[in-house]
């Protein structure tokens, strides 16, 4: 279920109510850990709704640095691409949890530009087990996004994607806050 859907620049930002394994779009990204150790959470369900390939390419790539992402195939899932992004554990706000976020946010939009895909569905990255405050943490992801779809890019798509509804809700109401209509 779509909650807010937005033009910007002649792209389209949508904040939706889905499971991202069964997002319409190119590529989805994966809320990875440095050492793209699939085990729970979004990345756990990537990995074994995509099957084994996932993780096994995935150990060839690992490490990744908090901020950066690296990608694979989709394996069984029916993607071009999974985009794995390491985002920050937070702890406290104080050892550059912002600055870390901001990179693995972007990272991830522009290794989809560099992949020439034109959607991409994300999750609120750092916001589940890596215990990121949802305000702050939402606040960089949305300003983001919205700097990365002013730029000249292939991207013609991005989602925001929350598998609660109460979550996602919550996410819309943080944003009519900060952002008011864009």
């Amino acid at each position: 279920m779509i909650l807010i859907e937005k033009k910007i620049n002649h792209r389209k930002f949508i904040l939706i109510i889905n499971s991202i394994v069964e997002e319409d779009v190119e590529a989805i990204v994966n809320p990875a850990n440095e050492q793209l150790a699939h085990g729970g959470g979004v990345a756990g369900l990537i990995s074994r709704r995509g099957g084994p390939e996932i993780q096994k390419e995935s150990k060839k790539k690992a490490p990744v640095k908090t901020g950066y992402a690296t990608h694979t195939t989709a394996g069984r899932l029916p993607f071009k691409a999974i985009i794995h992004t390491v985002g920050p554990i937070w702890r406290g706000g104080y050892q550059k949890e912002p600055e870390l976020l901001r990179s693995a946010v972007l990272s991830a939009l522009q290794l989809a530009e560099q992949l020439k895909l034109k959607s991409i569905s994300l999750p609120s990255i750092s916001t589940g087990i890596f215990g990121y405050p949802l305000e702050p943490a939402i606040k960089i992801i949305i300003e983001t996004i919205i700097h990365f779809l002013k730029t000249d890019s292939s991207v013609e798509e991005v989602h925001l994607c929350e598998y609660s509804e109460e979550k996602a809700i919550e996410i819309k109401t943080i944003m009519e806050k900060y952002f008011g209509d864009f």
